[in-house]
């Protein structure tokens, strides 16, 4: 039974979409051409600010010595708490941060209080950068310290249940089944707790602002935002004016991770600059900021229970978490929901606990929850497979689940079997050594292991329009950003192919409030919503077109039925006499038509209404019809070469498989891949920010000591993508593979490790120290 919807039987996107075609943007970013936030430099009056913040992590302003500061020349302004212009709401309160939606609920300068390192305190604006620079260490504020508390392992920490959890919108406390008792009868036991330490996103384009009124009820921000909508909505509730009275443009985006996916406090503290000074304000954060401004991973510790039988069938799993937030939210990653729906197992339980600690809010940070979530859960699967004697990609197939377990729902699709064997095949996982530290290369142990990958499609929606004019060029519209992933390019595609032209005839225009609205590029969304966005906007230029063409006695198409006429490659046809047709450009030109527009909304689940649909026509597909669990899945396989006398590892080999859906452009998606592997590699051998147990400042903040993979770290990568239809995803048949790209890779690095040395590590990242001292597998 066929169970496509109609949308794929007459998608005119089949050219174009899905070829590995180089970036249209390329050029501008490696010429300079492209703008970034900070780099607005031609607005009337710039001036630059910089934030004075705290060298304490608890305290009370008691004062300001500004004296010498104020008497620098180029100085404008010294802001504080106590003579910034006000905001009409701010995130200090439940209401108002919902209203906001803030990242944080807390918002800098609005009292005396100092509650994490790193605090703006002061902003000190200035004609130039230097200047505006050396005035704030001129800057001296006087504070009454407090002895601060730095995480959950502080033995003075209380640790609290929270009723839900910020990250998810989940329960504190989920069940499903009894797992304590499925866990106490099963024959075969592990108990192991996980360690993640934290981490920050440290994208290449810090945090920037620069805030232009351009009239004192009119503002345009030029920001460093994966959303310009939701960072116009912050803006516009926090100053009190209606949307339309803020502009918010991010063309260009150097990476961002998840930290730029919410409006953190200098984005308005620049506005409130530059409404006291009445000049447009620049504020760019520096490196060490970027670990005190924008969140971060939370550091976390996870133990999972998992009861099996003797052939290694999953029984019950129990997670518990513990993690540190801030002294006002309830912030914490949803690690639990992957661990409930990658195996098949008949019980499950998971409970959260938190520590409040003198720290900023964390956020979300690439793959939040999933990412920490199958760390644990698949290097639980490796240590049951070792346990039982069972070959570790075995031990997954024989609790491969055919449904959703958190839910009891069918999946729209699912190619994970295609991934782990394609997988498999591609890494040469047959001839593997079962016995843990029996490979060698030379001194080096050799390691292998893998790790499955997999990352819900959230729902979302937006907003896109087309406009075709008749000498053949076209005009396309999303509010969307480009992360610097290929945005601008797989959306061209999409619209080229669509609307029948070639690339170079068609502009598509993103990061502009003034556009139609798209979500955030974050959480793998953009690429199907705003593809879909797009398709749905061609296909309203195409019916309204064809309207115009039955209309007209002149053309072929007179008196035809609209459901009867197709559009493909840019002419308008009988769908039963292709032969019987015409261009677009010959209809648009006797109607007298210099442009026709179209308007389209994309979201994710919109193919379930399609099914609904092709139900209500024939009944024989009525089992099509549901609501579905939307994710993708994938497959790494990776080998580590260990020392054993230095405990040094090194990558030396990497595989990815993915389904996700349709892929829109095959080099930008392989692109996706490697970059979240090594995102997750970094994540595995050496990211981490340390935070002083007695002060709660960090002592690495900073490219030098915050470590990051670099070439020399990471061999050559094998990616490839099994092709996948989805029929009830969207109209364009796409998931999404930001996330999923690093689902897994800390668990296939650490499993690999393990059958290095026959030692596992299970606290990350995994540091010689750690590998000389680990404790062999059970």
């Amino acid at each position: 039974m066929d169970t496509e919807p109609k949308f794929f039987e007459t998608n005119p996107t089949a050219g174009l979409v899905g070829q590995p075609l180089t970036r249209i943007d390329g050029r501008a970013k490696v010429t300079g051409a492209a703008k970034y936030s900070a780099e607005y430099n031609n607005l009337p009056g710039l001036v630059h600010a910089v934030l004075k913040t705290s060298d304490v992590a608890k305290g009370r302003i008691t004062g300001f010595d500004i004296s010498a500061a104020q008497k620098q020349p180029g100085v404008l302004a010294i802001l504080t708490h106590q003579n910034i212009p006000k905001l009409a709401k701010t995130p200090n309160d439940d209401a108002g941060k919902k209203a906001i939606g803030a990242p944080m609920g807390f918002l800098p300068l609005t009292g005396d209080q100092i509650f994490y390192a790193g605090q703006p305190v002061a902003i000190v604006v200035a004609d130039t950068l230097e200047r505006a620079q050396y005035a704030a260490a001129l800057l001296k504020v006087q504070v009454q310290v407090e002895k601060p508390l730095a995480s959950y392992e502080d033995p003075k920490a209380k640790l609290f249940d929270p009723e839900k959890i910020q990250d998810g919108k989940a329960d504190g406390h989920t069940r499903r089944g009894d797992a304590q008792a499925a866990f106490a009868a099963a024959p075969v036991q592990l108990t192991h707790t996980y360690i993640h330490a934290i981490n920050h996103h440290n994208p290449m384009e810090p945090g920037a602002t620069t805030a232009h009124w351009e009239a004192p009820d009119r503002l345009t921000v030029y920001e460093s935002t994966q959303g310009v909508t939701r960072t116009q909505k912050s803006l516009s509730t926090m100053l009190g004016l209606s949307a339309e009275q803020v502009r918010v443009v991010t063309k260009y985006l150097g990476g961002g991770f998840g930290c730029k996916g919410a409006s953190w406090p200098h984005t308005v503290l620049t506005v409130q600059a530059a409404k006291a000074v009445g000049r447009p304000v620049k504020l760019a954060l520096t490196r060490p900021q970027m670990f005190t401004s924008m969140g971060h991973r939370e550091d976390q510790q996870q133990t999972l229970k998992i009861g099996a039988t003797k052939d290694g069938k999953l029984t019950a799993l129990i997670h518990e978490k513990t993690s540190t937030t801030s002294p006002w939210d309830n912030y914490a990653e949803s690690n639990s929901k992957i661990i409930n729906l990658l195996y098949e197992c008949p019980t499950f339980e998971a409970t959260y606990q938190l520590a409040r600690a003198d720290v900023m809010t964390s956020t979300f940070m690439r793959a939040p929850g999933e990412a920490p979530g199958s760390f644990a859960i698949e290097c639980s699967m490796d240590d049951l497979a070792e346990k039982l004697g069972i070959d570790p990609l075995e031990i997954r197939l024989r609790n491969y689940a055919e449904k959703d377990p958190s839910t009891g729902q069918q999946w729209s699709s699912k190619s994970l079997r295609q991934c782990y064997a394609r997988g498999a095949e591609l890494f040469g996982w047959s001839k593997r050594n079962p016995k843990a530290g029996a490979t060698r290369d030379g001194k080096l142990l050799v390691g292998w292991g893998m790790a499955t990958a997999s990352y819900p499609v959230h729902n979302s929606q937006g907003t896109a329009r087309a406009r075709l004019y008749a000498d053949g060029h076209a005009v396309v519209q999303s509010g969307a950003t480009d992360l610097g992933t290929g945005t601008y390019t797989v959306m061209t595609q999409v619209a080229a192919d669509g609307l029948g032209l070639p690339m170079e005839k068609i502009r598509f225009e993103l990061g502009d409030t003034r556009l139609p609205t798209a979500p955030n590029s974050g959480g793998s969304v953009a690429a199907g919503t705003v593809s879909s966005s797009v398709y749905m906007a061609v296909q309203d230029v195409w019916q309204k077109l064809i309207k115009v063409a039955v209309l007209d006695k002149k053309s072929p198409l007179y008196r035809a039925k609209i459901a009867d006429v197709e559009a493909k490659a840019g002419r308008l046809q009988l769908k039963t006499n292709p032969n019987k047709g015409e261009g677009f450009a010959d209809v648009m030109k006797r109607a007298d038509l210099s442009d026709i527009e179209g308007n389209g909304q994309g979201r994710y689940g919109s193919g379930y209404e399609d099914a609904q649909a092709a139900a209500n026509a024939d009944p024989s597909k009525k089992d099509e019809v549901g609501h579905h669990s939307m994710h993708s899945f994938g497959a790494h396989f990776c080998e580590v070469k260990v020392d054993p006398e230095l405990g040094t590892v090194r990558v030396t080999r990497w595989v990815s498989v993915h389904a996700a859906g349709r892929i829109l452009n095959a080099k930008t998606a392989r692109s996706q891949i490697i970059g979240g592997s090594i995102f997750g590699i970094g994540c595995a051998l050496m990211e981490a920010t340390v935070r002083d147990q007695n002060l709660a400042r960090y002592t690495n903040s900073n490219l030098a000591d915050y470590h990051i993979p670099t070439n020399a770290d990471i061999p050559e990568m094998t990616v490839e993508f099994i092709d996948e239809h989805d029929p009830y995803i969207n109209a364009m048949g796409v998931k999404g593979i930001g996330e999923i790209s690093m689902v897994g890779v800390s668990a296939a690095v650490a499993n690999a490790v393990a059958h290095a040395t026959g030692r596992r590590v299970r606290s990350l990242p995994i540091t010689p120290d750690k590998v000389l001292g680990a404790k062999a597998v059970s």
